[in-house]
């Protein structure tokens, strides 16, 4: 029987410049799923848009679906 496991990460990009400020914190989900013998199914991604300069840039939200048997 498959077991599954569903989490979200928000990411917070940055202010100034291009790439994620934060990739190491997904980096670390899925490798702390993986090292529970689950392995990453799905990924799914929705951005929001900033809130205004002092918001500190967009946030990026990320859905992953992991499973195992």
């Amino acid at each position: 029987m498959k077991q599954y496991v569903v989490l979200q990460v928000v990411l917070k990009e940055k202010l100034i410049g291009a790439g994620s400020g934060n990739l190491t914190e997904l980096e670390r989900v899925i490798n702390a799923q993986a090292a529970k013998g689950y392995r990453l199914h799905t990924i799914s991604t929705t951005s929001s848009g900033s809130k205004g300069l002092m918001a500190g840039g967009d946030r990026i939200q990320a859905t992953m679906f992991f499973e195992r048997e």
